[in-house]
């Protein structure tokens, strides 16, 4: 029976760092290019994004099934907070001729694949 709760246990804390863990980021944006954020099989997750750069930001969100939905527009130095749902990316488009750079922090499920599209 000792053994039984030791092994549960132990699943418990492997699995419990992946969904609480905490990543933090400054990522930057090619112009005319995006960062995509979780485009593969993951549990929710929430991004503190602040856009530190000199032009607007569209971000929305694309469940990895297809579409996309919630787009919105970060001004330069303002912060938003997203939740992401399961299976769902935060894309982050710089549609500007500039370089863009936003710092993310990241909490829950932080399995996340990262890649940038033009």
């Amino acid at each position: 029976m000792k053994t039984i709760i030791t092994l549960a246990f132990f699943a418990l804390a492997v699995t419990s760092c992946n969904v609480f863990g905490s990543l933090t980021s400054n990522t930057i944006i090619k112009p005319n290019d995006s960062f995509i954020l979780g485009n593969n099989e993951h549990g929710t997750f929430k991004v503190k994004l602040k856009n530190v750069s000199n032009n607007d930001l569209r971000i929305f969100m694309a469940p990895i099934t297809g579409g996309s939905h919630s787009p919105m527009v970060v001004s330069p130095n303002k912060t938003i907070i997203v939740k992401a749902e399961k299976n769902t990316a935060l894309v982050i488009e710089n549609k500007s001729n500039e370089q863009a750079s936003v710092d993310l922090h990241v909490t829950g499920d932080t399995g996340l694949s990262m890649g940038y599209k033009n």
